[in-house]
């Protein structure tokens, strides 16, 4: 066993540009491991167990144990296309195969002996860091994970609390708003109050390059993560995941508990049930003095509740973000279904089985549509003026130099040449060279497939940049590449990445 540390983050993967990134080797990755911790006699002779890793909405059992012991948890990312709404697929990027990744339980003062295993499958390398973590970046600094490799560390459990973990690998809003996110519980040593439920729910955004309901399968969208404009919000990483025959359940006179995180990696949640009074709320899940009779409560994005109530009468109980368009138009909506005799004093009305949930509103009126339109015009017409819109070659290369050292770099290296057997080379680049117009294309749309790169076939993925780039900011970085560490090219022209962006628009 090994115990693997991250570069730094700035040296983590980012977005690639012109060429295509393979998955690592299995002799590749990270090898400054330190070795296995030399554990204290005292810790060594702890009894050792499993760990019981859950998909939400499951949770592992409690812990009828009263002492510490030694954990093993084994974690595998996985790269899947699965559903996000009826006729929408996408690639989530997962901690055990689902959104949120599993439930990890473990006691107060337990010593974890954590290992991540990225599988050989992934595309990308992940990390992970847990808020339970005391250490440098919860983990993600010993976790820096290529595909086909599994890393390890070991961590004491020093705070009781619900703690959310998320993968910290650049750029880490991507890897978090693709589904990299999950809880761990540190059951404090005394125990939680026994309840006859507890359940597993959490709350992320999806930027997706279709609006919401846009059937086929999604992409990223940088662009709107970076405005903070999710077509989806959504429970435990779909719509309708907690739904009909997927929806929590109890009978009356039972207590509840919802262990509620939010993964984000942006919004806040007004985490509300409707019909239902929380009896108790653990504020910012610390688990010591719990908040009473509270009807909806704040969760932070990377932060995490625990809520308990007892359920009186039966019905249909809807879960959701109180910020409402995220409930009933983006897909923050669940049911927790109470069966069992009714008690007309508390409540005289009849069962609630369904709900409406609307349709998305068109955006904007045609007034705004003319002004849009107006606006781009002009804008249009600003670019087109050489007057305004025209830089040297040199210019245009100095500015494209920036983009590059500012997204490319980590791949791609400063000085062009990649990483062996990792990211292929700029500099020299017969791909690159041979084909400017295959080059725009590659950066607007991405590319899937093996190509050759001098002599070695590469099969892997170029990410799409169309929603992060800029026609200017992608004529620049290409001038700059094809004139820079010995390559010789023309400039590339706003005008010719506009026309390519536009053959399937």
């Amino acid at each position: 066993m090994k115990i693997l540390r991250s570069p730094t983050p700035a040296l983590a993967l980012l977005f690639m540009l012109v060429s295509i990134a393979p998955p690592a080797r299995a002799d590749e990755g990270p090898q400054d491991a330190k070795g296995l911790v030399a554990l204290p006699a005292e810790v060594e002779a702890l009894p050792v167990e499993q760990a019981i890793l859950t998909s939400a909405p499951n949770v592992p059992p409690p812990f009828k144990r009263k002492y510490s012991a030694r954990v093993i948890v084994n974690l595998e990312v996985r790269e899947v296309v699965k559903k996000l709404a009826d006729g929408v697929e996408y690639t989530f990027w997962t901690y055990g195969g689902s959104v949120p990744g599993k439930f990890i339980r473990v006691r107060e003062g337990d010593v974890i002996e954590f290992h991540l295993n990225n599988h050989p499958s992934s595309k990308l390398p992940h990390n992970i860091d847990l808020h339970a973590v005391t250490g440098p970046g919860g983990g993600a600094a010993s976790t820096f994970t290529a595909p086909g490799h599994s890393s390890q560390f070991t961590f004491q459990a020093l705070n009781p609390g619900l703690f959310v973990y998320h993968c910290a690998t650049a750029p880490v809003p991507m890897h978090i708003g693709n589904g990299m996110y999950g809880l761990i519980l540190v059951e404090p040593k005394e125990g939680l109050p026994p309840v006859d439920h507890e359940y597993y729910v959490m709350q992320g955004e999806f930027y997706t390059t279709g609006r919401y309901g846009e059937e086929g399968l999604q992409s990223f969208d940088m662009a709107k993560a970076i405005d903070e404009r999710p077509p989806y919000v959504v429970f435990n990483g779909a719509v309708g995941s907690l739904v009909g025959d997927k929806a929590l359940t109890a009978k009356v006179g039972e207590t509840v508990r919802i262990y509620f995180g939010v993964g984000g990696p942006n919004l806040t949640s007004s985490f509300h049930v409707i019909g239902e009074i929380f009896d108790k709320v653990y504020p910012e899940a610390g688990l010591s003095l719990p908040n009473r009779n509270v009807q909806t409560t704040l969760v932070p994005s990377g932060g995490a509740t625990a809520v308990e109530f007892k359920v009186d009468v039966p019905g249909t109980f809807i879960l959701v973000d109180h910020s409402l368009t995220r409930a009933f138009n983006k897909g923050a909506l669940g049911m927790l279904k109470v069966s069992g005799p009714e008690n007309r004093v508390i409540y005289s009305g009849k069962e609630i089985d369904a709900v409406y949930l609307g349709a998305q509103a068109e955006e904007g009126s045609e007034s705004a549509k003319r002004e849009a339109e107006l606006k781009g015009r002009i804008a249009e017409e600003i670019k087109s003026n050489p007057a305004i819109a025209g830089l040297t070659k040199e210019m245009q290369a100095e500015k494209g130099k920036q983009v590059f050292m500012g997204l490319c770099f980590a791949c791609h290296q400063p000085d062009g040449k990649g990483l062996p057997g990792a990211f292929p080379p700029l500099a020299g680049s017969d791909f690159l060279l041979a084909d400017q117009e295959r080059a725009i294309r590659i950066v607007l749309k991405g590319l899937n497939g093996p190509v050759t790169v001098n002599g070695t076939t590469i099969n892997s993925v170029m990410p799409p940049q169309e929603a992060v780039l800029t026609d200017t900011q992608i004529a620049d970085v290409l001038t700059y590449v094809y004139n820079a560490w010995g390559n010789k090219g023309d400039a590339i022209s706003i005008s010719r990445v506009r026309a390519i962006r536009n053959e399937t628009h």
